[in-house]
């Protein structure tokens, strides 16, 4: 964990050293002034020596400017060390979600995800900063000053060292114990950060559904979950630094009491006594640093342990090593033997099925909910990988081709459409990066929205909100189609894109479709007759299996299945 942690810091090894020389110069400085006062008092002072006093005050004056430009360069750049490491765990940790499969982000909440990528990297690059440093000047600063108080005066050292061993001993033991109750609260963090984004996302649906009573009360039985987490922390973060403090403040006590039995009994001087003094107050905030990195190092710890868990989940389907580009010429594809199951489930959504889809025919899928329709038009693109049975496109085997360029001659319009919190331009252009204006509104007048656009004040300019609340849902639908439009694949699934809407944005919907599928493969999953009576072949599935395959006509004709879901409307 440490070598993995450590190698964030390779690419910035420059301004690492640059922060560790400027940690290592302030101690070094620190510990000089404590030895300049006892030279003063035990030396020049007696002598009357006026210009070496000169030169010694001169030198504390250049101490603390120095320090003072060391502090500088030490916040500014060391920070500046955290924020870039930061910066590349979270590119990294970002592009690693966009490669993990959709089985991840079933099981995985939102929120969680978000509180890694925010909180947890924050909390990581801080500890990239200020552990290396505040260990480093910490141990030179003790281990410095105590050298010099040992050649001073070896008795009042080691009485002064009293209660260091129980320091140690106390920290080693509460430190564990604020791990545990830090990994809690972070924990429990996105556990409230998924809350309140499923609540908000969702808004629509409580306010219709009067249920703000309820969202608020979840909430907070989720937030006083995270404030009994907070408190019990607390609670052990505040008797850890009382006790240290406690013992802070008995390093001046013992000091002062042997310094004084010592001088008493002729073994010191009064000079080695200030002195003394004034190294416990060098040696003491050093160890309140201590204590502060140990505080932040069980967090950075926490937090990073979290990181590494994202980055060690591995996606579940991947190209195979000698995997090649897809080249789509007639589109045909074949179900051979395919049998699928989700994760954490005994029951087969897919058993055993077996199709054929001759490049350019439009087949529509209908069966009744949960009959598997979704999940079959899933497993082409290989958003999931089925457990038996294999999927050809042309022949070729899906799982011997790059993902990408499987998904590249694939157009998905979903029930269900995502548009990005941006223009319709941008929205547009995830279809096709480089296209045109000119590509873009032949594209929307295909999709039947070109009039529509052309109307607003701002065109292809108009923010569509988030997740394209400012649109309707048949104008988002036209959207996604004219995105497909722009992307011109192989292949159109067409996933119940019209099951909620009104009957004139369904017919528009409709035309758009029938017109983006000419020449193409298309699979339609159909919730209303409308969408699937000029399809050229019909395949009813009933708990994972094709029961029943042919046009409108000819399943109405034999009594069974479709004709059944036709009559009773089940899946209209």
């Amino acid at each position: 964990m440490l070598k993995r942690f450590v190698s964030y810091y390779r690419p910035y090894k420059g301004l690492f050293l640059l922060d560790l020389g400027m940690a290592v110069l302030s101690s070094i400085l620190a510990i000089l002034f404590p030895a300049l006062t006892r030279h003063l008092l035990s030396v020049e002072i007696p002598a009357g020596n006026l210009r070496a006093m000169v030169v010694i005050f001169i030198l504390m004056l250049a101490i603390y400017l120095i320090q003072t430009v060391s502090q500088y360069i030490r916040i500014t750049w060391g920070h500046i060390l955290g924020v870039k490491m930061e910066t590349d765990m979270r590119n990294e940790l970002f592009a690693h979600l966009q490669r993990l499969s959709f089985g991840y982000f079933d099981r995985t909440k939102t929120g969680h995800m978000m509180s890694r990528i925010t909180n947890d990297l924050f909390i990581i690059a801080e500890v990239a900063h200020h552990g290396p440093e505040d260990f480093l000047i910490s141990l030179a600063t003790i281990v410095g000053s105590y050298v010099l108080m040992f050649i001073y005066s070896p008795p009042l050292a080691l009485i002064s060292l009293i209660p260091f061993p129980f320091m140690v001993f106390y920290g080693s033991y509460f430190g564990r114990k604020m791990r545990a109750t830090f990994r809690r609260v972070r924990s429990t963090v996105a556990d409230v950060n998924s809350n309140v984004e499923n609540s908000l996302m969702g808004i629509r649906e409580v306010k219709s559904f009067g249920r703000e009573t309820f969202q608020t009360e979840k909430f907070q039985e989720v937030n006083n979950i995270l404030k009994e987490s907070k408190m019990q922390q607390y609670k052990v973060m505040g008797s850890y630094h009382a006790l240290m403090g406690l013992f802070s403040n008995l390093y001046y006590f013992f000091t002062v009491v042997g310094g004084a039995i010592l001088i008493m009994r002729g073994t010191i001087e009064y000079y080695d006594l200030i002195t003394f003094i004034l190294y416990v107050g060098i040696v003491l905030p050093p160890i309140d640093r201590l204590i502060n990195f140990t505080e932040q190092l069980q967090q950075g710890m926490a937090s990073f342990e979290r990181f590494v868990q994202i980055m060690d989940e591995h996606p579940a389907i991947q190209d195979a090593k000698d995997a090649r580009e897809l080249t789509v010429k007639d589109g045909t594809i074949v179900y051979e033997n395919v049998s699928f199951t989700y994760e954490n489930t005994d029951t087969a959504v897919l058993s055993d099925v077996n199709m054929t889809i001759p490049g350019g025919e439009t087949v529509a899928i209908v069966g009744e909910s949960g009959a598997g329709k979704s999940t079959f038009a899933s497993l082409l693109p290989r958003f999931y990988e089925p457990q038996a049975g294999r999927i050809l496109i042309d022949g070729t085997d899906i799982t011997e081709v790059r993902q990408s360029s499987l998904r590249k001659e694939i157009g998905f319009v979903q029930q269900n459409v995502f548009l990005f919190d941006d223009t319709i331009r941008e929205n547009l252009r995830y279809g096709k990066v480089d296209a045109t204006d000119e590509q873009l509104w032949a594209a929307l007048d295909a999709a039947n929205l070109g009039q529509f656009v052309r109307s607003l004040p701002l065109g292809l300019e108009t923010q569509v909100g988030e997740r394209g609340t400012l649109l309707s849902g048949g104008q988002k639908q036209r959207v996604s189609i004219a995105r497909v439009f722009l992307k011109n694949p192989s292949i159109l699934i067409f996933d119940e894109a019209t099951s909620s809407l009104d009957t004139e944005s369904e017919e528009l919907i409709t035309e758009a479709f029938e017109r983006l599928s000419e020449g193409r493969t298309a699979i339609v999953i159909a919730h209303r007759l409308s969408t699937i009576r000029n399809a050229d072949r019909i395949l009813v599935l009933d708990q994972g299996r094709i029961v029943e395959s042919g046009t409108h006509q000819n399943l109405l004709q034999k009594n069974g299945q479709y004709a059944k879901l036709y009559k009773n409307q089940d899946f209209m």
